[in-house]
Order: C-alpha cells, then sequence, then structure tokens
C-alpha cells in the first residue's frame, strides 16, 4: 500500500509500506479522504508543532473518513461508512472525570508528541482499535464525513463558553477551525456572529456560515467591549490582545488557535478590569458523535470543502491548504 510521511521540514514523501494486518480488537479501513489541519501544516513546513518535533517518519493525517475492509469480529461489514475518534486516552485522573482528553499519556493519529509517534490516516489502510470508529448514518457523504473531528473541535470551543444563545460572539481568524466555530456558534443560537480576518476570501465564506459582522483587519476597526465571548482562533498574540479589548465586561474568551511554545507579548492588563474569563481548549471529548450528527442533518457545512487533491500530490495539496486566500479546507483523497 502507499502512505504519506513527513521525513522533516518540507520533506513529504508518498512511500510504499505492507498492508497492516489487524489484531484482537482491530478493525483495518481503507481510507478515502484526510483533511489537512494546521497541525499537519506545522509539521511539513516547520518540522514540529508547538512543542512536538519530527523526530521519526511521520504520517500525518486525523480528520478522515473511510470504509471498513476488514473486521476480524464480523461486527462490522466490509463497505461500511465510518469515521475516526482519533485519541486514545491515558489512565484516568481524578478531577478529569469528564474530561478524559486532558489526561496526560494519552495520543491522538498524526502526532509527534509521543515517541514513538502516533501514525496518522494518510496512509491507503489503517488499522483502529474499534472502540475508536463511528459509523455513519446513511446518506452522509464521505467527503463532508472527514468534517467530523475539526467540527467537534469548534463544538467543544463552543461549549467551553457556555450558553452563548442570544449572545454577541466573534470569531477571530477565519480559516477552518475559525469557520466551523462560526457554524457551530450559529448552531448554538448566538444572537450575533462577527468574524475578523487578514483576507477577504475567508471572510466570505464566514459570511456564508452565519457571519454578519465581517471585519478585514487593517481595514475595519472591532469596537472595544463589543462582544459578549470571543474565539480567538488565528494563534496569533496580536489577536489575543484583541480579543481582551473586544471582550465586553464579564466575558468570555476562548482560545482555540494553537499559540507558540514561546513567551508572546499579550496585554492582558484588561482583563481585570472587566473580569473577563479565559480558556484554553484543547481537541475534545465526546462532541465527534454531536458532530457527526449535525453533519447529516445539513449539508451548510460543505461551504468548508474547498479543495480535493490526490494524496500522491501532497505538496500542493499542503501549498493549497496553507493559502488562506485560494483555500478553506483542503482534503486528500486516498
Amino acid at each position: 500500500m502507499k502512505a504519506l510521511a513527513i521525513h522533516g521540514k518540507e520533506d513529504i514523501r508518498w512511500e510504499d509500506r505492507p498492508v497492516p494486518q489487524p489484531g484482537d480488537g482491530e478493525v483495518r479501513l481503507r481510507v478515502q479522504y484526510v483533511g489537512i489541519c494546521g497541525s499537519d501544516l506545522h509539521y511539513y513546513f516547520h518540522g514540529v508543532n508547538g512543542e512536538y518535533a519530527i523526530r521519526e517518519p511521520l504520517t500525518p493525517g486525523h480528520e478522515l473518513s473511510a470504509v471498513v475492509d476488514l473486521d476480524p469480529s464480523g461486527r462490522l461489514a466490509a463497505g461500511t461508512p465510518v469515521t475516526v475518534h482519533p485519541a486514545r486516552y491515558g489512565p484516568p485522573v481524578a478531577g478529569l472525570e469528564s474530561r478524559p482528553h486532558l489526561r496526560p499519556g494519552g495520543d491522538y493519529f498524526g502526532s509527534a508528541a509521543t515517541n514513538p509517534h502516533r501514525q496518522g490516516g494518510a496512509a491507503e489502510y489503517l488499522l483502529v482499535e474499534d472502540h475508536m470508529i463511528r459509523v455513519l448514518p446513511d446518506g452522509l457523504p464521505l467527503e463532508r464525513a472527514a468534517l467530523a473531528e475539526p467540527l467537534a473541535v469548534a463544538l467543544h470551543a463552543v461549549a467551553l463558553a457556555g450558553d452563548i444563545t442570544g449572545k454577541r460572539v466573534l470569531v477571530i481568524g477565519a480559516g477552518p477551525i475559525g469557520l466551523l466555530v462560526v457554524a457551530a456558534a450559529a448552531d448554538a443560537g448566538a444572537a450575533a456572529i462577527g468574524a475578523s480576518d487578514l483576507r477577504p476570501e475567508p471572510l466570505d465564506r464566514a459570511a456564508r456560515l452565519g457571519a454578519a459582522e465581517l471585519v478585514l483587519v487593517g481595514r475595519d476597526a472591532i469596537d472595544d467591549e463589543s462582544y459578549d465571548v470571543v474565539f480567538e482562533c488565528s494563534g496569533v498574540a496580536v489577536s489575543l490582545t484583541q480579543s481582551i479589548r473586544a471582550a465586553r465586561r464579564a466575558g468570555t474568551i476562548v482560545q482555540v488557535g494553537m499559540l507558540p511554545n514561546a513567551e508572546i507579548g499579550v496585554n492582558l492588563a484588561p482583563m481585570l478590569g472587566k473580569e473577563l474569563t479565559l480558556r484554553g481548549a484543547f481537541r475534545f471529548s465526546t462532541e465527534i458523535d454531536d458532530a457527526i450528527a449535525l453533519l447529516a442533518r445539513s449539508d451548510a457545512l460543505d461551504e468548508v470543502l474547498s479543495h480535493t487533491v490526490d494524496a500522491s500530490d501532497a505538496v500542493e495539496a499542503f501549498t493549497l491548504a496553507r493559502d488562506s486566500s485560494a483555500s478553506a479546507k483542503v482534503l486528500l483523497r486516498l
């Protein structure tokens, strides 16, 4: 079979690998589509994602849809359409009973956080533990189903803000995750949704997903204290400072974008006088099931899918995915 492997900065290869054989409790999938996410871009273009550096060839990809190829247990028939919850959790920790994704010692598809790395889904065949599989509802296209994982991230971030029904919400950064946060906020009943970005094309996409207040950075301004909840999705320090200014008194900021693993310049002083709540968002827990349900009942999120590229043309796909003027979510076709 073929699989993608990132060997280092801007070094990705379409390699031959043996077809894996499932053991007890495992299912072999025939992967169909894999989404390129921000962490994949960091691994490819920089050789590192946050504090995690590539130390051995890494197959990327944790946003995927597939069909069952072989289930030795006989529970799942060949051809069954599925997606995958890409996390394995560490041992239980007191106080984290409802947040297993925060336990230390787990791993995640397509991640260099552990050594050896946890290989991802950008391969023709993939072995998955059976408890990680989610069977897709009838009628949910496999292309759209590849959004289940990033949509779960967005739903988790929105849930961290509490009840946003009737509230004014701002999403800073209208890349794929920002767009999904816009859609999740609209589904959660936000009264008004703003979106800001450096480029007009992502803002056009955000408008089609429910954002009515569009801010082009460098041209438009965001009024201080104008939003009840702010989701920072760009991972840029100056945007976190902007979030603090934009949030109303007693408001909430959810940091969704991956910040650099370094000291950064952020003005936190207004947090005190406004008694803001600043929350970090890390992946998700069970929200992938809610994401699948949302994807099944509406085709609106097809707006996030901009391109599908053969996995053998990975350099083209990653270059395209990095250009937010040209693309939103880019899928690798296996």
